[in-house]
């Protein structure tokens, strides 16, 4: 099967179907595009705090599936809800006696300003659930009508999971050995996972816990339910079915279950298509807390000197279904990947006034097949990133040997930005690095002295080039000083 246009660069879904495992089945599935279209909803943060590496391990992961769509040619609708409203955020606004939106809209600007950080694509809406009462309301009331819904003895509205016989589908809970009803109702938004109980539509309002934060509805005063947010606003805006849903595997119980509950009893049909969940993030083999003092948001990781192209490329290269152990160590290794990437561009990008070899297009097509079959391989980074490794490797030979010539280097740089396209990992500006004039006139006065074979003198040059943080290595234009990469802690 040849899916390849080596002239373009460009793939073909119809020829090359995508593979994603779905939760729901537990099995890898061929992804049906109507109209070459995909509807895509993806967990968005709770806007009580600055989101952490372990939030944004599942916010790469969602963007590496956004983009592997866009790259074999399909439209996507993204829709990633902000959470402006629960438990968490009206106790942190009474706490500084702020209004809610005062509270949340800071962590919602540097929320953005993380996601520009770690170059991950806008979705297409973003929307607040304080922004969609109305809707929240008119689907629990609907939920009440069909009987799926009730008023318990606090005032609050409860969603009652034995109505719904699918209930358990996603994380394939058998409810019939469990004991559930109105008698076990959890009013809290989030709660143990193992409580399989009720869960709460709308808060009935309470002075103490919410202080001014309150909406009028039918039901009496109060808000709606963490579960209930997300399904009112994805069928808002994406319609009663979803194509894709994502998350990190710890909202797949209950939160997910939940809206499975609550939007196909409101509308009576399939809410979810394909389901797909991110593991957890770790650190060194333990899992992240602040009381361990392992716990890191991205703006904690920058200040310790780390570039957000790093943290990114660390966040992505391991399979979304596989957990991820974050080191400091593994940073540095993929300081120093990073590095032989932007090496090789720039090494390619300085080819000039040499003839073609035909020995580059071969290379590039076998790269792009192995590059896209992974990926549409359930989103396989790793063999993916194996491919442009190994293509590296090839070409850098070709290179050494004088066999890559002006058009070639063209063609190389282009695939390198198409792939680059679902990576986001790599830069092609020609960046003039500020060495001081002093090392520079080091180097001539080195090469000098090696051109007159004076080796003592080369060696100090060379040694006291090396002390001031640079190294010299040689290419196609001839010596050049290169910054040496500290590992940074």
């Amino acid at each position: 099967m040849t899916f390849v246009d080596t002239k373009r660069l460009s793939l073909n879904f119809t020829n090359c179907p995508i593979q994603l495992f779905n939760t729901e089945k537990r099995v890898k599935e061929t992804l049906v595009a109507e109209k070459g279209q995909i509807t895509l909803y993806t967990c968005g943060p709770t806007v009580y705090n600055f989101a952490h590496i372990g939030n944004f391990r599942t916010y790469v992961f969602e963007d590496l599936l956004r983009r592997t769509l866009k790259f074999f040619g399909l439209k996507v609708k993204q829709v990633m809800n902000l959470t402006d409203v629960d438990d968490k955020t009206i106790k942190g606004a009474i706490a500084k006696g702020i209004t809610l939106n005062a509270f949340t809209q800071p962590y919602k600007d540097a929320f953005f300003q993380d996601l520009a950080t770690l170059h991950i694509e806008p979705a297409e809406v973003y929307p607040a659930a304080t922004d969609y009462i109305q809707p929240m309301i008119e689907m629990i009331q609907t939920l009440i009508d069909k009987g799926f819904a009730y008023k318990g003895q606090d005032g609050s509205i409860y969603y009652a999971i034995r109505k719904f016989p699918r209930y358990g589908c996603l994380s394939h809970l058998k409810l019939d050995e469990l004991k559930v009803g109105a008698s076990e109702r959890v009013a809290a938004d989030e709660y143990d996972k193992e409580n399989v109980s009720d869960f709460v539509l709308w808060k009935n309002y309470d002075p103490q816990r919410d202080g001014e934060i309150y909406w009028d509805s039918p039901f009496g005063p109060g808000r709606p339910g963490w579960h209930l947010e997300c399904s009112a606003m994805a069928m808002q805006l994406l319609g009663d079915t979803i194509d894709i849903h994502v998350g990190g595997v710890d909202n797949m119980f209950p939160h997910h279950e939940n809206e499975i509950a609550q939007s196909e009893a409101c509308s009576g049909k399939t809410f979810v298509k394909h389901w797909m969940h991110a593991e957890h993030l770790i650190v060194d083999g333990k899992k992240m807390s602040k009381s361990m003092g392992n716990f890191y948001t991205l703006r904690d990781l920058l200040a310790k000197g780390f570039s957000g192209v790093e943290v990114r490329y660390m966040l992505l290269q391991t399979h979304y279904k596989t957990q991820l152990n974050f080191t400091f160590e593994g940073l540095d290794a993929v300081r120093h990947s990073l590095r032989r990437v932007q090496d090789f561009i720039r090494r390619v990008q300085e080819i000039k006034g040499s003839a073609d070899s035909g020995s580059v297009a071969p290379v590039i097509e076998r790269t792009l097949y192995a590059f896209a079959k992974a990926l549409a391989d359930d989103l396989n980074i790793s063999v993916a990133l194996a491919a442009l490794f190994e293509m590296i490797r090839e070409i850098n030979t070709l290179c050494d040997k004088g066999l890559v010539g002006d058009s070639e280097a063209a063609e190389i740089l282009e695939f390198l930005q198409k792939i680059n396209q679902v990576l986001a990992i790599f830069t092609f500006e020609v960046q003039a690095e500020q060495i001081p004039q002093e090392l520079q006139d080091a180097l001539e006065q080195r090469n000098i002295a090696r051109q007159n074979k004076n080796w003592s003198e080369a060696d100090r040059l060379r040694d006291l080039i090396h002390s001031h943080g640079y190294i010299i290595e040689d290419s196609v234009k001839g010596a050049r000083l290169k910054k040496i990469e500290r590992s940074t802690k």
